[in-house]
């Protein structure tokens, strides 16, 4: 069978043999479990994921209760940018939300391929700036919505998630108690 990452970068890049073998030997795609702990707050991120199958939450934890702050699910990449390259220790957790089948790369690793394969690196930055751009857009929306205006906008750009997450990381992922959720949802189902 084809390596799924390989396959998957075929998708935007024209790959030589060297360099298709250069990316089966550096990228690893590896199963984990629903509840899985993929980086832990006060850990070093030695790794990076790509969402090949399934679903990742990011989460903090403020005065003991969790506030999720993203979901990443296929094609999307799951790093903590600022551990990752700075070797700190990060201030946030990763978790399989469900069973996931993720590419996982090492820094190390991922310094190599750039080497072997510089166009990687390009691919890579270009991902980078357009994650950052949606970032911002999101976070802007976000700032100036209404809890209402949230659960809408999400009905409308993200609406596997309501069939993939527990209600109840969905309101801390909107900003709003699981109750306030449920309120919206039965005055936006009524209308």
């Amino acid at each position: 069978m084809e390596n799924e990452i390989v396959k998957l970068i075929s998708r935007y890049l024209e790959l030589t043999n060297e360099e298709a073998s250069a990316l089966t030997e550096c990228i690893l795609v590896k199963s984990f479990k629903k509840g899985d702990i993929l980086l832990r707050e006060g850990q070093v991120s030695k790794e990076s994921y790509f969402v090949i199958h399934g679903c990742v939450r990011k989460y903090y934890i403020i005065d003991g209760g969790e506030r999720t702050t993203e979901f990443y699910v296929e094609e999307e990449s799951v790093a903590s940018l600022q551990s990752y390259k700075n070797k700190t220790p990060a201030n946030h957790y990763f978790e399989c939300v469900e069973d996931s089948k993720l590419a996982v790369l090492s820094y190390e690793k991922e310094q190599e391929l750039f080497k072997r394969v510089p166009k990687y690196e390009t691919l890579c930055r270009i991902s980078i700036e357009s994650g950052f751009g949606q970032q911002q857009e999101a976070l802007a929306k976000f700032i100036t919505s209404s809890p209402e205006e949230r659960y809408k906008n999400l009905l409308e750009t993200r609406l596997d998630l309501l069939q993939r997450v527990p209600q109840y990381h969905l309101a801390s992922y909107l900003g709003m108690k699981p109750e306030s959720l449920s309120r919206i949802r039965k005055r936006i189902t009524r209308k």
